[in-house]
């Protein structure tokens, strides 16, 4: 995101006018503190992409805001201006953690120059870490959950990382499964060596076969010179097969004896390759039942399945929901230059409240949306937007409106009258209290019944109690 915002900080006026004055005319958009106390209640309410800021001033000086903004906005670039200009100054600007520094008086093409180097700058870290991320493979691999499953799952992948076995992580779309294998490979022997995925849905049977094997020159039109495939390249690491069950038949055959033998040809090749792979597989199918329908390979299947892991739905761990939403905001939030807003409680409920069919991902996509539109600091229900089956913020509009009382008497008829047209939200809280009542108002045995955990439950309960919704 390139710099639009610039804060000038002078407590002199004609100083600060000048410098507002020349932003103003290179195109960005200036925004004045007189005050280095002013400034930061600047940034704190809205988070410029660069500050220009006087050295000498009353109270807290220029060098002390930039330390202060260093410490608490570390991605946010600051220049310092000074009428002083020495080389002491200068280091002392450098020491205080600014980008760079000018020295009044100073024209708009020097300021210009200074703020597209910063700029460059900032583009190429960005690039930088980007690139690495894709060169080592790792990515992130904090794994984001409180639940009590999600806590089960990361020490069944510890002790599984432990070991040499193949691993099949299987799960719904959506769900984190290259994020499992990733925490895998970075707590295993292997973490020093290789992690090469393949996303075996994305590339037909041909191009699949020349990505994992790797091809010998002439092999095929376009095969110009030999190629590496994936195994090799993973070699003493990990390789991940992502969606393997959308492989055909001939390719599981030629993956079958990877597995058993180690060992394969380039396409187009005779000699024969050794690897010390680990491999990880992912698939969003039911592979018992595509072996059931022909469609996939039952000694395959053995051959991954010697330590399975399943991930369960979102929906199945609704503990994780906020944690992830604030993990996803602070994220967002960064990347976008600005600061990280906060969740209302009414936006809260409405993401516990969602069904989650897209699962992590989709969250991800609506924390996303939220903070690309938000406007202000606080994300309420109507900055958020759920699947097509909602429609717009379908889900997102919190209904405050007395529980439908239901009783043991009412039919499925009256039922579905008394509760057609209401948000699910509100028909999830109905179901709730109507089954506390039940229970006699024991929130083990509710959430028991309701397929909730205890501390879900309990969540629920208070966001109502905080927003009017329960007394």
């Amino acid at each position: 995101m390139p710099i639009q915002r610039v804060l000038v900080v002078d407590d002199d006026p004609l100083s600060r006018e000048f410098l507002i004055e020349a932003v103003d005319s290179l195109g960005f958009t200036a925004e004045h503190a007189a005050s280095a106390e002013e400034a930061l209640k600047i940034v704190a309410s809205r988070l410029p992409d660069l500050v220009l800021t006087d050295l000498r001033m009353p109270g807290m000086d220029g060098g002390q805001l930039i330390e202060s903004l260093g410490r608490d906005y570390p991605d946010l670039p600051t220049v310092l201006v000074t009428a002083h200009g020495t080389v002491e100054a200068a280091v002392q600007a450098m020491r205080h953690g600014a980008e760079d520094f000018l020295l009044k008086p100073c024209s708009p093409d020097t300021i210009e120059m200074v703020i597209e180097r910063i700029d460059r700058t900032r583009r190429l870290k960005l690039e930088n870490e980007y690139l690495r991320h894709e060169l080592s493979g790792a990515g992130e691999t904090e794994i984001i959950g409180e639940s009590p499953t999600t806590q089960e799952l990361l020490r069944t992948a510890s002790r599984i990382a432990r070991s040499k076995g193949t691993v099949l992580i299987t799960g719904e779309s959506g769900t984190g499964k290259e994020r499992i294998a990733q925490f895998i490979h970075q707590n295993s022997p292997r973490k020093d060596g290789p992690f090469i995925r393949v996303n075996c849905a994305a590339l037909s049977e041909t191009l699949l076969e020349s990505e994992l094997f790797g091809h010998e020159k002439g092999a095929f039109t376009g095969a110009l010179r030999q190629r590496a495939g994936r195994f090799e390249l993973a070699d003493g690491g990990t390789i991940l097969l992502d969606e393997l069950g959308e492989v055909s038949h001939a390719m599981q055959v030629k993956l079958l004896r990877v597995l058993e033998e180690e060992e394969f040809e380039r396409v187009g090749g005779t000699t024969t390759l050794s690897v010390d792979v680990r491999v990880i597989a992912t698939t969003n199918r039911d592979l018992p039942t595509e072996i059931a329908n022909g469609n996939f390979r039952e000694d395959l299947y053995y051959r991954l399945h010697v330590l399975p892991v399943k991930i369960p739905a979102l929906r199945e761990r609704a503990d994780d929901i906020l944690p992830l939403a604030a993990h996803f905001l602070q994220m967002y939030a960064r990347r976008n230059g600005i600061a990280t807003p906060e969740l209302s409680t009414t936006a809260q409920e409405a993401l516990l409240s969602w069904n989650w069919p897209g699962n992590v991902r989709e969250l991800e996509n609506v924390i996303q949306r939220s903070v690309i539109l938000l406007e202000g600091n606080t994300v309420s229900p109507a900055d958020l937007t759920f699947g097509p089956a909602t429609g717009v913020n379908g889900m997102a509009q919190a209904s405050v409106v007395a529980p439908v009382p239901l009783s043991e008497a009412d039919s499925e008829a009256e039922l579905a009258d008394r509760l057609a047209n209401l948000p699910m939200a509100e028909i999830e809280r109905v179901a709730i209290l109507a089954t506390l009542e039940c229970t006699g108002g024991n929130k083990t045995e509710a959430a028991r019944r309701l397929g909730l955990t205890a501390r879900t439950l309990s969540n629920k309960i208070k966001l109502w109690k905080s927003t009017g919704l329960l007394n």
